[in-house]
C-alpha cells in the first residue's frame, strides 16, 4: 500500500476556523449559522427535504383507509443497518397509531436486496390477508415487483433513498430524496404522518452514519440530534448492545455507531437473521435483549473472521492479476454475505474501485464499492445487459449475474473502466485543512474544533499539518504495542500525541525532527484535561508536499 500523498487544501492566511469552514463549501452567514446550530429535525421542511406534499398526502390517506378498514400493512424493509432502523422507525410510529401492521425484513440468501415478486410470494404465504406495502430503505426501481402487486390487489407505497432509474414504479405513492438516508426518510415520514417519533431520532442518526451519508445540512441535524437522544436512549435492546460492546453511553459518537454499533446490527443480516437485529432494537424485555445482544455480539466475531479470510484470499488475486480498471475479484469460497465489507477493505488498502464476486453455480452475486470521481452504479447500469438487479449510489452498489457471463462481464468492466482509473484517481491523498504551527494551538480553538462534531464523511475532522517537529520521546502503548505515543516540540511548545497503529515506527522517530499531519483534541483522564495531538501521518521533514 503506498503512502497518501499531503494535499493542502487551503494555504491562505485567514483564520483557522474561516479556513475550514471554506474547505467544507461553508461560506454564507446562513450556511455557518445552520453549521453550528443544525436545525431540530422537526423544523425541517418537506421542501428541504425534497419530498413531494402530493405523494405524502396520497400516503397519509392510504395508510388511514387501511387503519379505517383493520387492513393488514407490512413494512418491507432491508437488511442492513440503515434498513433495520428504518424498519423500526415506521413499525412502531404505525403500531402507536393501532395500524394493523407488521414488519417485513427479506432474507439476503433467499430474497436477495429489494421489492421483489418471488420476495412479494414467499411474505403472501406468511401474511395473505396483506393489502398495503410500505417500502423503506428499498423499492426505487422495483418496477416488476411493483407490477406484480398491482395485479394481485396490492397497493405499494414507497420510501426510499437510493439513485432511480429514468421513471419511477407505478406504486400509489412514491416517497423518495437523495438528500438523507432510509431510516431518516422513514422518521420524516412519520413525523408527517403525525406520529410520535421523537424516541426514534437515534434510530434515524445510526442508519444514517452506518450508511456513510455527508454530515451536513439534513444529515448533519439528524445525526447532530439524534447522537444527543443515544447518549439518553432509554431502549433496553441498544443499551445491552452498548454493554455487550463496551461502549459507555455518554461517549457516543459518530466512530462508536459506525465502527461498534452498526456493525454489529449489520451482521446478522450478513450471516444469519436480520429480524434478529429489529427485534433487539424494539423490544420492551431485558432478557430477550440480553440473549439477543449475545448473539450479535458472537455473530459480528464470526463476520470479523470470513472478512480476515475473504481479503487474504483477495490480496493474492489482486497481486496476481494486472488490473487495469476496476479491481474484480471472482471466487466460489466468497462468502455472499460479507463481499461489500470485502471490497470496503480492499478499496481502503489499494485505493482503487473494486468489485467482489461469490460465485454459484447460476447466479452470483456482487458486490462493489468505489473511489470519489468514479460513480460505480452508473458504470454497472451501461452494463446491465449482463446484469441483473443492479442498485446502488455512486459509491456503492450490488447486482447479480447469471456466472456463465462472468467471462464476458470482466472483459467489458476493463474495457470500460481502465480510462477512467487513472493515477490522479489511484493517488491515494491525505487532505489536510491548512499548516497549524504549535504556538496557534490553544484552549480556544480545541474549544471551538469541538463545534465541528459530529465529523464523518463530508464533514471530516479538522487536520492540520506542522513542519519541523522535534520528537523529544517516542514509546508503544497499548496491549499489543501498535499504538504509538510521543511528546513533539516545535519551537517552544510542547504537546504530547497518540498515533493509532504506528507503533511500529517508535525506534526510528526518537530524537528525530519530522512533519505530521495531526488533529487537535481535548483529552480527559482521571479528571484532568489536557490538549493532545492526534498524529494521522508522519514524514521526514521538507518532504515537498503536492501544490507546493
Amino acid at each position: 500500500m503506498k503512502d497518501k500523498v499531503w494535499d493542502i487544501v487551503n494555504k491562505s492566511k485567514k483564520e483557522v476556523v474561516e479556513i475550514l469552514l471554506e474547505n467544507r463549501g461553508i461560506k454564507t452567514k446562513s450556511q455557518k449559522q445552520e453549521f453550528f446550530n443544525p436545525a431540530q429535525p422537526n423544523k425541517i421542511s418537506l421542501k428541504d427535504i425534497s419530498f413531494d406534499p402530493k405523494q405524502i398526502s396520497k400516503a397519509a390517506k392510504r395508510i388511514e383507509q387501511a387503519k379505517k378498514n383493520k387492513e393488514k400493512v407490512i413494512i418491507f424493509g432491508d437488511y442492513d443497518a440503515d434498513g433495520i432502523c428504518a424498519t423500526a422507525i415506521l413499525w412502531e410510529a404505525l403500531f402507536s397509531q393501532k395500524v394493523n401492521v407488521l414488519p417485513f425484513i427479506p432474507d439476503r440468501f433467499t430474497d436477495g436486496y429489494g421489492l421483489k415478486p418471488a420476495s412479494l410470494q414467499r411474505m403472501l404465504v406468511l401474511h395473505p390477508d396483506t393489502r398495503l406495502i410500505i417500502t423503506v430503505d428499498n423499492g426505487i426501481v422495483a418496477h416488476s415487483a411493483v407490477e406484480f402487486a398491482n395485479k394481485n390487489n396490492l397497493d405499494v407505497i414507497i420510501t426510499d433513498h437510493h439513485t432511480p432509474l429514468k421513471k419511477n414504479p407505478k406504486a400509489l405513492a412514491v416517497i423518495h430524496t437523495l438528500k438523507t438516508s432510509g431510516s431518516a426518510v422513514t422518521w420524516f415520514f412519520a413525523r408527517e404522518l403525525g406520529c410520535k417519533v421523537e424516541n426514534s431520532l437515534e434510530l434515524a442518526a445510526i442508519g444514517t452514519i452506518a450508511d456513510q451519508l455527508p454530515l451536513v445540512g439534513i444529515n448533519r441535524s439528524v445525526v447532530k440530534h439524534g447522537l444527543d437522544a443515544l447518549r439518553n436512549t432509554s431502549r433496553i435492546g441498544i443499551l445491552s448492545l452498548l454493554a455487550k460492546a463496551g461502549i459507555e453511553r455518554e461517549k457516543i459518537g459518530v466512530y462508536e455507531v459506525g465502527f461498534l454499533i452498526a456493525p454489529r446490527i449489520n451482521a446478522m443480516g450478513r450471516l444469519a437473521d436480520a429480524t434478529d437485529s429489529l427485534r433487539l432494537l424494539c423490544t420492551k424485555s431485558v432478557s430477550k435483549a440480553s440473549l439477543i445482544a449475545s448473539t450479535m455480539d458472537k455473530t459480528n466475531q464470526k463476520r470479523q473472521q470470513i472478512v480476515e479470510d475473504v481479503i487474504f484470499h483477495a490480496r493474492r488475486g489482486v497481486f496476481e492479476t494486472d488490473t487495469k480498471g476496476v479491481m474484480l475479484l471472482i471466487h466460489e469460497s466468497y462468502h455472499e454475505g460479507i463481499i461489500g465489507l470485502a471490497a470496503s477493505k480492499l478499496v481502503e488498502e489499494f485505493g482503487r474501485p473494486a468489485i467482489v464476486i461469490s460465485k454459484g453455480e447460476i447466479f452470483s452475486k456482487a458486490s462493489a464499492r468505489s473511489v470519489v470521481g468514479i460513480n460505480i452504479t452508473q458504470i454497472l447500469r451501461s452494463l446491465d445487459f449482463l446484469l441483473k438487479e443492479v442498485g446502488g449510489h455512486e459509491m456503492a452498489a450490488g447486482f447479480t449475474i447469471e456466472s456463465a457471463n462472468l467471462a464476458d462481464f470482466a472483459l467489458k468492466l476493463e474495457q470500460l473502466t481502465a480510462p477512467l482509473v487513472t493515477n490522479e484517481i489511484l493517488n491515494k491523498k491525505l487532505k489536510i485543512d491548512c499548516e497549524l504551527s504549535f504556538d496557534a494551538l490553544t484552549w480556544e480553538l480545541a474549544e471551538k474544533l469541538v463545534e465541528f462534531e459530529p465529523t464523518g464523511t463530508g464533514n471530516p475532522s479538522p487536520l492540520f499539518v506542522a513542519f519541523g517537529v522535534s520528537v523529544l520521546s517516542a514509546q508503544t502503548v497499548g496491549k499489543t504495542s501498535k499504538h504509538l505515543k510521543l511528546k513533539l516540540k516545535q519551537k517552544e511548545k510542547t504537546f504530547d500525541a497518540i498515533a493509532f497503529g504506528m507503533g511500529e515506527s517508535a525506534k526510528e522517530l526518537s530524537a528525530k525532527q519530522i512533519d505530521i499531519a495531526y488533529g487537535l483534541e481535548i483529552n480527559q483522564w482521571n479528571g484532568s484535561k489536557s490538549l493532545q495531538l492526534k498524529i494521522k501521518g508522519i514524514k521526514p521533514p521538507s518532504v515537498i508536499l503536492e501544490g507546493a
